[in-house]
């Protein structure tokens, strides 16, 4: 296995971290015992770095991966959850989901914790109720060791965030077609100049990466090399930058475990060779041509007056085009960025002032565009999907 170190406090980490997001199911429910074969094969094949949430599952991810380390599996690794801002209203709430998570997981102390799914919106009610001190007290006492957050905001609030306090870690969403999205590279190469090392979720869009493509990705890749898939080139990218320290895939079979770990072995830091990245500026270049907006996520046009996050709008736009999983684009777009995550910041808030047009170094016609996400985006099908989600995702908080 391929590790990396930390930079802040030396850890060496296994570049593929295990993702217990998407755990293999069983009649709707986790499969509790595939879950502990898998999770518990990937550590004996040198993964130890493990990944969850308090939402994850409706709350059963944690408590899976807690029975998964038993038997001195938990010695073996690093473990990794977060605090979720959907379910945090008081500084109180921050103690009791700890509390809970420890339970679940079946440890007096997580490794790794992360504030969940930061943007600007987020980041400023977690300061109001006071997590910086939460975090601080529960590292002194024990219950958590490293602080870090996940992201899912714009290049400047990254910065922002990053420049906030001395975090170890930070997790992004980053992959062949998220360089100049959300913190995309600018914010990778950011955070590990200030020594923060980087996890990376999503290398592989969900899977809209590996399976699904385009004919003319298809195409590409076949002809590059026949003997190596499309998730092989997607993970092997990531992998190519040194500032990477681990990439988390959610394998819910043996086959993807497999697959993922050969990769990770060969896939070191500035190991691929020009033809490689040829081929994927080639990709790159086709998911780029079927998209709507030429937004590159700059945020020259941020703060919008009226609250909506311009840049975030315009990604999932072309998510929605680019890929063929329009229901999962749609279900991100909805609780990112139509109150499902926080506060309202979706398209439909424009009030076309025109103080973003001036702003836009690509020249973009943003509130004529806006207008098209929103009537694309801001309807009754994503309403229906937060609700639904919401459900899924949002578990009440209490003693377990």
């Amino acid at each position: 296995m391929q590790y990396r170190t930390v930079p802040k406090n030396g850890d060496s980490l296994s570049a593929l971290g295990f993702g217990a997001m998407r755990l293999p199911m069983k009649r709707g429910r986790v499969d509790e015992e595939k879950s502990i074969r898998l999770i518990r094969m990937a550590i004996d094949q040198g993964i130890n770095y493990i990944d969850t949430a308090f939402p994850y599952h409706g709350g059963d991810s944690e408590k899976v991966v807690g029975k998964a380390l038993r038997d001195g599996y938990r010695n073996r690794v690093k473990l990794a959850t977060k605090l979720p801002p959907w379910n945090v209203n008081s500084r109180e709430d921050m103690d009791k989901i700890l509390s809970i998570q420890l339970k679940r997981l079946q440890t007096d102390c997580i490794d790794y914790y992360l504030l969940h799914s930061l943007n600007a919106g987020i980041w400023k009610k977690f300061l109001e109720l006071g997590v910086i001190e939460f975090l601080e007290t529960s590292r002194a006492e024990g219950k958590i060791k490293n602080i870090g957050f996940s992201f899912h905001g714009d290049r400047k609030t990254f910065h922002e965030i990053i420049d906030a306090y001395d975090w170890t870690f930070c997790q992004i969403q980053y992959n062949l077609l998220d360089e100049e999205n959300q913190a995309g590279k600018d914010g990778l190469l950011y955070a590990a100049s200030k020594k923060i090392a980087v996890i990376i979720m999503e290398p592989l869009r969900g899977g809209m990466l590996a399976g699904g493509l385009p004919g003319e990705v298809k195409t590409i890749y076949k002809r590059a090399d026949p003997r190596r898939s499309a998730a092989d080139f997607g993970l092997s990218w990531i992998w190519n930058h040194p500032q990477v320290t681990v990439v988390l895939s959610g394998m819910n079979d043996e086959k993807h475990l497999a697959e993922n770990i050969e990769t990770c072995n060969k896939a070191l830091p500035d190991f691929m060779t020009d033809a490689d990245l040829a081929v994927i500026e080639e990709v790159k270049s086709v998911f780029k041509n079927k998209m709507k907006v030429g937004c590159t996520g700059c945020s020259y046009c941020m703060p919008c007056p009226f609250g909506v996050n311009i840049p975030l709008c315009f990604y999932y736009y072309n998510q929605y085009y680019m890929v063929k999983n329009k229901i999962i684009t749609r279900g991100f777009y909805g609780m990112q960025l139509m109150g499902g995550g926080g506060t309202p910041a979706n398209a439909s808030l424009c009030r076309k002032c025109g103080k973003c047009l001036s702003a836009c170094p690509q020249k973009i016609a943003i509130p004529d565009e806006l207008q098209k996400v929103s009537q694309k985006l801001d309807n009754w099908q994503t309403k229906l999907f937060i609700m639904i989600a919401q459900k899924l995702f949002r578990p009440a908080v209490k003693d377990e």
